[in-house]
């Protein structure tokens, strides 16, 4: 049924502004300011062209878990270059991480990291 229509995701963030500046510049995506009915609207693109939408909310509440995953060649390269622009890495009780923030044991190599409004984001590289 939905085969061949276009979908894409979105969430929610409490400074749109910030937003624009976090995944624009410190991010480097391509990042769409838009004004629909009076609400200020950003549409990222993502590698291969995919969409997202992020949408300003009053009352937000970052999401519990990972809202996008950005796989990279090399995850250590990558840890250290967000972090020279001033991205810091989450730890998680329940996941052992290295000194840079990256888990290596099972599946990908992964690291997390926040937006402005909390929400969880995350760059891993498959082994």
């Amino acid at each position: 049924m939905f085969r061949n229509t276009k979908a894409f995701s979105g969430f929610s963030v409490n400074d749109i502004d910030k937003a624009q500046q976090f995944y624009g510049e410190t991010l480097g995506l391509e990042v769409e300011a838009s004004s629909e009915e009076g609400m200020n609207m950003l549409f990222l693109t993502l590698g291969g062209g995919a969409r997202v939408l992020v949408y300003p909310k009053d009352d937000h509440t970052p999401a519990g878990f990972t809202i996008l995953n950005f796989e990279v060649d090399d995850v250590e390269a990558t840890v250290d270059e967000l972090g020279r622009r001033g991205v810091t890495f989450e730890r998680y009780p329940e996941f052992e991480t290295d000194e840079k923030g990256i888990m290596r044991q099972g599946g990908p190599y992964i690291a997390w990291f926040k937006d402005p409004a909390g929400n969880v984001l995350s760059v891993l590289q498959n082994r």
